[in-house]
């Protein structure tokens, strides 16, 4: 809601459509049977003997037959030319292009959380930063991802794999302008939070209440000057080594888990101060 926008702080200050892209592919064990459970849809499907009859398979694969998904029992070997040699663990799929989630859902579906968070990756090109990311995001709570259509990486078959499952519980949205976007976001009542080398306050002492934005910088360049004046706030993790900045995917983990652990020990102090007072 958008009373948690008039609070006063001292830190420093500094349309949505979806795209398609062509059917990809995932692999391996786990990525392919989150989404035959989550029943994604699946153009094709690629599986060894042993492991389509194996129980943890065997179901779901009856159910996506029936869904109208071409189901081949192949040799090891005939997996290994689909995934040009990758460590496939028997099983393949040829899902259908990524549904991306519109902005405005994605608000309307984070109002039913408490202090709902949301992750924006401002650039991410390499997409295995960006399913780093998407797992970290999902296991800590985050509720989804907005990511930019244009100079980033898209949901792919290598996003998915390295997500490891996330993407069938975590809702990503694609937005032609990553400014606006954060405009929106702003109006819904959310804080936005850019990290950032340059940030003038160490994320352990931000006090991160009410519903956040952590937007993520890119790879090389970090975030974009236009992105850090949408940002309400900069936030830096301190580095004591001789390594000037961390990756990407790190920095999200990192600045993830604080709000993580702000959170839980609220919560904890929340349900200490009410038992004190069932007591009285």
């Amino acid at each position: 809601s958008g009373n948690y926008r008039e609070r006063n702080s001292n830190l420093s200050q500094p349309s949505v459509s979806t795209a398609t892209e062509d059917s990809d592919l995932i692999y391996g064990r786990y990525p392919v049977l989150s989404a035959l459970q989550n029943q994604r849809n699946l153009n094709r499907l690629w599986i060894t003997t042993r492991l389509r009859y194996d129980p943890s398979f065997h179901h779901f694969l009856l159910q996506a037959k029936e869904n109208g998904t071409v189901i081949d029992e192949v040799e090891p070997k005939r997996l290994d030319h689909i995934t040009n040699g990758a460590n496939h663990q028997g099983v393949a799929a040829q899902i259908a292009p990524y549904g991306y989630i519109e902005l405005a859902d994605l608000i309307e579906q984070s109002k039913s959380v408490t202090d709902a968070v949301i992750v924006v990756a401002d650039g991410i090109t390499d997409p295995h930063n960006l399913g780093a990311i998407i797992r970290t995001a999902e296991a800590i709570g985050a509720q989804g991802l907005v990511i930019p259509q244009r100079r980033a990486s898209g949901i792919t078959s290598t996003v998915m794999k390295v997500a490891a499952g996330a993407l069938e519980n975590f809702a990503v949205s694609r937005v032609i302008n990553l400014g606006r976007a954060l405009e929106e976001l702003k109006e819904a009542g959310f804080w936005i939070y850019g990290t950032a080398a340059s940030g003038s306050e160490p994320v352990h002492t931000i006090n991160f209440t009410g519903p956040i934005v952590l937007v993520i910088g890119s790879e090389g360049e970090g975030l974009s000057m236009l992105t850090q004046r949408s940002c309400d706030f900069l936030v830096s993790i301190p580095l004591q080594g001789k390594t000037p900045s961390l990756n990407a995917s790190v920095a999200a983990g990192m600045a993830l888990y604080e709000i993580y652990r702000q959170r839980s020990l609220n919560t904890l102090y929340l349900d200490k101060i009410q038992k004190i007072s069932l007591k009285k």
